[in-house]
């Protein structure tokens, strides 16, 4: 079985990220979607706890998009996909990344190790991927989504409209709004 790896902080999770996967399981590109949020490692600000971003992200949980609650801690991509390969040899690892992440792809640490497994690239913002594709060289496995209309849609203006309580904000459900404010996040 092949397995999408969609990693980032879900900060908060919006239609863009729960449309990205879906796309990728109706499509065939992967049998199943893992989303695993990260800490705060980076030192991100306005990041809420990662134990309210997995309840966001758990709204959208079906039998094909599982949302992680297990590898959050992992600083580096490469470890936890070796981690989750330890854990479940039976299964095929792909990395969902956007286009815009293939741009520095070779200063991410150790990232020869991370291609060994195939990528999944999101084709977005114009950005020339097989430019990029080749300074990672000719034995990368990847496929590039054509298909998938460009989603342009930010975490941090979804924030910032929370910040100022506004009560209409477009590209989050009302389950993941509820939550918010149930729990006066992004104040």
């Amino acid at each position: 079985m092949l397995i999408g790896v969609y990693i980032g902080s879900f900060n908060p999770v919006h239609i863009g990220h729960i449309k990205i996967a879906r796309h990728l399981i109706e499509k065939n590109y992967v049998d199943k979607v893992l989303i695993i949020p990260t800490g705060n490692y980076w030192n991100k600000q306005d990041l809420v706890d990662i134990k309210d971003r997995i309840n966001m992200l758990k709204l959208y949980e079906t039998d094909n998009i599982i949302i992680d609650d297990k590898h959050n801690d992992i600083e580096y991509t490469y470890q936890l996909l070796n981690q989750l390969e330890k854990e479940s040899i039976d299964n095929e690892y792909a990395l969902i990344i956007g286009a815009d992440n293939i741009v520095d792809f070779d200063k991410w640490k150790n990232y020869q190790e991370i291609l060994n497994r195939q990528l999944i690239i999101l084709n977005r913002n114009g950005i020339d991927i097989n430019k990029y594709l080749k300074k990672l060289g000719k034995n990368t496995k990847y496929k590039i989504t054509t298909d998938l209309e460009n989603i342009n849609i930010s975490s941090t203006d979804i924030r910032n409209r929370l910040k100022n309580n506004e009560d209409n904000i477009e590209n989050i459900d009302s389950e993941v709004f509820s939550y918010i404010k149930e729990h006066n996040l992004y104040k």
